[in-house]
């Protein structure tokens, strides 16, 4: 798998490409990094099993939608035929422009 002469050259390619001065910055901050996501992932956790515990381990039916009860209607406008009624009609949305002449 991994042999030690390996790392050493990732190493090496590691120091030649972000420079010796900017590593220590760079792992404090992967380092931070993974204590806010370990954090926010033992958070998580405790929200669910607090949550399965209080409603007697049944899921709750608004966890799919963030926290907000499910809406009725959606939040988009729902599609309506185009202006003109020319639903459905082939070629009815190429209409030539008044600078080209009409198709035969």
């Amino acid at each position: 798998m991994f042999q030690p002469s390996h790392i050493i050259i990732l190493v090496l390619v590691i120091v030649l490409i972000f420079g010796a001065t900017k590593l220590p910055d760079i792992a404090r901050s992967v380092g931070q990094s993974l204590k806010v996501f370990k954090k926010e992932v033992k958070e998580l956790r405790d929200d669910d099993s607090g949550d399965s515990e209080a409603t007697g381990g049944a899921t709750s039916s608004y966890t799919a939608t963030g926290g907000q009860s499910p809406q009725a209607n959606p939040p988009y406008p729902s599609q309506q035929p185009p202006p003109g009624g020319q639903q459905g009609t082939p070629g009815a949305a190429e209409q030539p422009s008044a600078g080209t002449p009409p198709k035969s």
